[in-house]
């Protein structure tokens, strides 16, 4: 995802989302069990109380009304659509999959585990299918059941690109690699379920045949694109409007940009979900237009916490930092924060002239540029988030970025300006969303230490919403001579695929909607993606994502910033809280009560 989830080569889908940089948050730090109260008058839980660790679990009771506030609304409610990492936590209130993200804090929260299911899947032929048998009682919200062709059905969504375009396409591309189904509204077959990679012989079993093994194909499972939908509630490109429930709670009301309130499902049966606890009986969000007024509502006690989870905005954490610290969160988000240099640019063709800017830039710099250590992150110091299985965190740092060469080194810069034939610098553009205010802050710092070891760099501030047509197409890069681009990804799914393929993978590389802006075509990588799709132990998955991770520093596409951090607000009567790996580190919504219900 780039500032907002983006899946494999549906590029397309970055663009939406770009508006939304942040929306996914990664927890790293942390851990222990529940804190309870410790003792604050507030009632809150503590400084980074729910940070990978749940807090005030048992206090949570039934009833009331959960508040949530955001300052924007999802790119859709649509299962088949949605693309902000917030979007796919909040839609479990409302919809199931055959195996979803477990209800837990920390790493445990980005493992799978059943949940329309019977169990996780039985694999067989060498991993290419897998089979699912669904559990008893499962129930739509007028009470009819759930079958293995609704979930077929919903599945089928994603290739209907043409009428339902914006979400994750990881199962349209490992299912059907050729692209010869047509999507469900195109389908020539009676029952409208043609997509031949996938089998319903019975309404409670379901079986998936992939042409090739993939290893992270459960996880894709798991994500909202996986959701079920009944064919006579499909209307299309409204159903983001009202989506039918499978889940405890249903849509009463959706004003798009302004509210959303769902309600019990009284359909909805305990005893048939093994995730969910459904505490409130109602759920409401407010959307505002200045997030000032939204944090003052948050820190009010008029909301419970920001829908969005991209960190209180400056003015709002100060106060929160001063005055109510006890309920705050500090996670490490998904992200990682950098510049990246396409080779197609010169002198950007010449690792040497890209080793000069990662030495030249002042890390400390950016890092206060992006925020500080506390709301900005970590300096980054490799292109692995710190979740993502293989990761090394600041222990991996061949550049020294976060060691001797933490504010930059004008020596090394020019050796490496003498090594690739400019001694005397050179001239280049930074590309720069003008909707980021942080992002603009970083590229001047960039071009504040780059000017003082020869490099001038010119800054282009570009309309952010318009990303896939302008950083996102490599003619337009290259005509416009962006040597450095400044952006930030996270994953999809925890795993070097979900995060890595789109941006290093040349078969990702597009003539819109690109990601892969180094333009990085190394087939040695692209044979480590294809080794770590078919290799199924964890460990071998570990070592592979570690090798790619390495490789890509080793070529010098990147200058990461930071592992980026928030600082996110809890209410005091907030209980069963906690931030989840399967989410980037927000807090998993699908659990959350109230201590004292209203």
């Amino acid at each position: 995802m780039t500032t907002q989830r983006t899946s494999g080569r549906r590029k397309q889908a970055v663009a939406a989302a770009a508006v939304v940089a942040a929306l996914l948050t990664t927890a790293a730090c942390g851990g222990g069990d529940d804190s309870g109260d410790k003792g604050s008058k507030s009632g809150a839980a503590g400084f980074d109380a729910a940070n990978n660790k749940v807090a005030q679990a048992s206090q949570a009771k039934k009833g009331g009304t959960l508040r949530f506030g955001g300052a924007q609304d999802a790119d859709s409610w649509d299962t088949t659509r949605g693309y902000y990492g917030f979007m796919w936590d909040f839609s479990r209130y409302y919809s199931r999959q055959l195996v979803t993200n477990k209800p837990a804090p920390g790493k445990e929260g980005a493992t799978v585990t059943p949940d329309l299911a019977t169990d996780v899947a039985k694999v067989s032929d060498d991993g290419k299918t897998y089979t699912y048998t669904l559990r008893d009682g499962i129930t739509w919200e007028d009470g009819k059941p759930i079958t293995s062709k609704d979930v077929k059905y919903g599945i089928e969504r994603v290739w209907a690109q043409d009428v339902l375009s914006g979400g994750p396409t990881y199962l349209k591309e490992v299912l059907d690699p050729k692209d010869e189904y047509q999507g469900p509204y195109k389908d020539k077959s009676a029952d409208k379920l043609g997509l031949k990679a996938i089998d319903t012989p019975d309404d409670k079993t379901i079986v998936f045949h992939l042409p090739k093994a993939n290893s992270d194909f459960e996880d894709m499972l798991a994500l909202t694109s996986g959701s079920p939908v009944r064919q006579d509630k499909d209307t299309k490109s409204k159903y983001q409007l009202r989506p039918f429930s499978s889940g405890p709670y249903k849509f009463e009301s959706y004003n798009p940009n302004k509210d959303l309130t769902l309600v019990r499902n009284t359909e909805w049966k305990q005893a048939s979900d093994p995730v969910r606890k459904a505490y409130p009986d109602k759920i409401t969000v407010k959307f505002f237009t200045n997030a000032n007024e939204l944090d003052q509502r948050l820190i009010n006690g008029d909301l419970d916490l920001d829908i969005n989870q991209t960190g209180l905005s400056p003015q709002g954490r100060t106060t929160a930092l001063k005055q109510h610290k006890e309920n705050l969160d500090n996670p490490v988000s998904g992200f990682i924060r950098y510049a990246t240099f396409p080779q197609i640019v010169k002198p950007f063709d010449n690792i040497h002239c890209r080793k000069a800017v990662i030495y030249g830039a002042d890390h400390v710099s950016l890092q206060t540029a992006r925020g500080g250590p506390l709301a900005g992150g970590d300096i980054g110091t490799n292109m692995l988030p710190p979740a993502v299985p293989g990761a090394e965190g600041q222990s991996y740092d061949p550049y020294e970025l976060a060691g001797a060469n933490k504010s930059g080194s004008a020596a090394k810069a020019k050796e490496e300006l003498k090594a690739c034939g400019q001694p005397n610098g050179f001239k280049t553009t930074i590309a720069v969303r003008n909707n980021k205010p942080v992002e603009v802050a970083t590229a001047q710092s960039m071009q504040a230490s780059l000017k003082k070891v020869g490099i001038n760099a010119e800054i282009d501030q570009y309309d952010g919403s318009q990303y896939g047509g302008i950083i996102g197409s490599p003619a337009n890069v290259k005509k416009k001579g962006y040597g450095i681009i400044i952006m930030g990804w996270g994953p999809d799914f925890p795993s070097a695929q979900g995060y890595g393929a789109p941006l290093w993978d040349s078969r990702y590389i597009l003539e819109s909607g690109n990601n892969n802006f180094a333009m990085i075509d190394d087939k040695s990588v692209d044979g480590l993606f294809d080794q770590f799709s078919t290799t199924l132990d964890a460990a071998g998955k570990t070592k592979i994502a570690t090798e790619l991770n390495h490789k890509i520093m080793d070529g010098a596409y990147y200058l990461p910033f930071v592992f980026e951090k928030f600082v996110n607000w809890r209410s005091s009567n907030l209980a069963n809280v906690y931030t989840s790996d399967g989410y980037s580190g927000m807090y998993d919504f699908v659990n959350l009560g109230l201590k004292n219900p209203k």
